[in-house]
């Protein structure tokens, strides 16, 4: 099997509300924007995944991979991931790609990639993940109507200039919705944005003062309080923790998490197969956990594309019993504008995601909306690889390389 064409598109969803996320404070995000990839193989199987954006920067992203993938075996998880890496050596961070491999392998043998990884069909709690920070009546109304729904976990964003109002924040929700919810805090400091508001970066000091704050009011866990290659740090702050500390949620695959497990930086590992590395290299990381008694839950604040990259990845895991993060904010970051493209994720009144038993990653491209919110920008064949090599370098050139690859 072979890659014969590969298509990308600049994908954009309006949102009917203004969302402001805390990971950039200050940055009004008024659409879902998303860069598409299709794989199609010679036996005419289509492989999907998707890479968020803040736009259309990967305008040239084509150009630079199409090369690389090109007549690759898609079935080849070990080459693609090498391609994907030197590919990343010239531009961007290129293992979002790598689920669509998985989409045709799956659809090939007619099974869900969860089924190739080991994993079973069973239903999967979910966990409210808000995105915005609400004032704190604001936040215990809204907790208080997700627990009606049948929410039984949340995750609060904590994101000021100084440390006591964060502090004050946790301590008006947990006082506000009792015991009767577990509560989660992400501190968004693993990759910390400032290009809008001038947040400070925590160090070991206001990290630790903030994790005692969160053993008392009852916090289960905090995310990436640090920076997220500060594995020494990040190792201080765990031993000294009282509650759960969790990261790696974007870092650059295996090679980094690799450091983390020898560190113990964590009890909760949370890389997310859109950024860390791809599917194959987060598969490594849930074995790491079981061999090293620490937890995985997947960071899964993308597009609904990115949700069921990782949707698999805790089907994959049969000894996961922890609920999978569910971005919602309403009413702007809601289902029909996350999803976009593809039929909402809505899970039950307990709180449950029912699995899909469809083949491949599990979900279906809805043509009319790609049509509608995609522009497709980039368009590779073997024909059009060939007029263009020698269009760029010359007949005899093109010629030479061709007899090069062909004696590999």
């Amino acid at each position: 099997m072979k890659i014969s064409v590969i298509e990308m598109y600049h994908v954009s969803i309006p949102l009917t509300h203004t969302f402001w996320p805390t990971w950039i404070p200050g940055y009004p995000q008024t659409h879902n924007s998303f860069t598409l990839i299709k794989i199609i193989t010679d036996d005419g199987i289509e492989g999907y995944s998707a890479g968020s954006s803040m736009g259309t920067e990967r305008q040239g992203l084509g150009e630079l991979i199409g090369g690389y993938l090109l007549g690759a075996d898609p079935t080849d998880i070990d080459g693609i991931q090498s391609l994907l890496k030197q590919a990343g050596f010239l531009g961007w961070r290129n293992f979002w790609i790598e689920p669509a491999c998985w989409d045709i392998i799956g659809k090939s043998q007619g099974k869900p990639v969860y089924e190739l990884l080991g994993g079973n069909a069973r239903p999967v709690p979910v966990y409210c993940s808000t995105g915005e920070m609400h004032e704190p009546g604001q936040r215990v109304d809204e907790l208080n109507a997700m627990k009606e729904r049948g929410f039984t976990t949340s995750k609060l964003r904590v994101k000021n200039r100084e440390l006591q109002d964060d502090i004050r924040l946790i301590e008006a929700v947990r006082k506000g919705i009792s015991n009767d919810m577990v509560l989660g805090v992400d501190a968004n400091q693993g990759w910390l944005v400032t290009i809008v508001d001038k947040i400070p970066a925590w160090d070991l000091e206001r990290a630790t003062e903030f994790v005692r704050a969160c053993h008392t009011n009852n916090i289960s866990w905090l995310e990436e309080p640090l920076d997220s290659r500060d594995y020494d740090g990040n190792a201080a702050l765990k031993k000294v923790s009282e509650v759960k500390i969790a990261g790696a949620e974007l870092n650059y695959g295996w090679d980094e998490i690799k450091i983390m497990f020898e560190k113990d930086c964590f009890d909760l590992y949370q890389p997310d197969a859109t950024f860390a590395g791809g599917i194959a290299q987060v598969k490594k990381v849930i074995d790491a956990c079981h061999s090293n008694n620490r937890e995985f839950s997947p960071h899964t604040w993308t597009n609904g594309i990115g949700f069921y990259v990782n949707w698999n990845m805790v089907l994959a895991d049969n000894n996961n019993i922890l609920p999978l993060e569910y971005p919602l904010e309403e009413p702007s970051w809601i289902p029909e504008f996350r999803e976009g493209i593809i039929e909402p994720i809505i899970p039950d009144s307990n709180g449950l995601l029912q699995p899909f038993t469809r083949p491949g990653l599990g979900f279906e491209i809805d043509k009319g909306l790609l049509k509608k919110y995609g522009k497709r920008f980039f368009k590779l064949t073997e024909t059009r690889l060939k007029l263009k090599v020698i269009r760029q370098k010359g007949l005899k050139a093109a010629l030479d390389l061709k007899k090069r690859k062909e004696n590999q």
